[in-house]
């Protein structure tokens, strides 16, 4: 997918899980609304390049996003929201192997207890169930999620081993948001917990699928497996 036009700055800081202050090139100093509620562990520092885009829309109070950032040579998409459309555009051009042969793709449907599938695949009779979770954070030499606990993480793997029990395919489906190219693992010294859900979900039958995106200051996309 193409990002809208996005603007060049400098991080001030992030406060408020969602608020950034910004100094953009041309000084202006803005609030951007940050779409990720997660720690941004590795993700950001003070003075950091970050890049936003702006959506003039009436009813938005805050006219920024930030969309990426940049640390040392690496460019991160910071907006976990990115990952489930790039995640549907790779199944609708056949880039995800494992996730090719479906007759319908749809997002965000209700299952489980009270919980939204992110995207529900389906054929005449059969129906596979994909949660998605993208991943930013990087511990030392490796890629890793969780970067906080998370019990709607660990909530959606319960889900997916309902999902196998009841006879469907179910999907856990990472997406890598850097362009670090190093190994992905579960993140067991944040969340113990997630951890142990994640091991039962592969013992019940769940699949993980692990996929690196290609990532640049006017596109992102999915681009490769990654073995796990």
């Amino acid at each position: 997918m193409n990002f809208d036009k996005l603007y060049k700055g400098k991080l001030v800081k992030r406060y408020k899980r969602f608020l950034a202050d910004i100094i953009l090139e041309d000084g202006q100093e803005i609030i951007a609304h940050v779409p990720n509620s997660g720690a941004m562990t590795s993700c950001i520092e003070p003075n950091c390049d970050v890049w936003v885009s702006f959506h003039n829309i009436a009813t938005r109070k805050l006219k920024y996003t930030l969309e990426l950032t940049q640390i040392k040579e690496n460019l991160i998409c910071t907006n976990t929201n990115i990952a489930n459309k790039i995640a549907i555009e790779a199944i609708k051009n056949n880039i995800i192997k494992e996730l090719q042969g479906y007759k319908s793709i749809k997002p965000e449907q209700k299952y489980g207890q009270n919980s939204r599938i992110d995207i529900l695949l389906e054929n005449e009779n059969e129906k596979c169930y994909v949660e998605i979770k993208s991943v930013s954070l990087k511990i030392q030499k490796d890629l890793a999620f969780p970067d906080a606990v998370t019990s709607r993480g660990t909530k959606h793997l319960n889900e997916l081993i309902q999902m196998v029990k009841d006879g469907h395919r179910a999907v856990m489906l990472y997406i890598i948001q850097r362009t670090d190219k190093a190994d992905f693992r579960i993140a067991k010294e944040i969340d113990p917990k997630y951890y142990d859900t994640f091991k039962e979900a592969i013992k019940q039958g769940v699949e993980v699928l692990v996929y690196q995106s290609y990532i640049s200051h006017k596109e992102i996309y999915i681009s490769k497996s990654i073995n796990f």
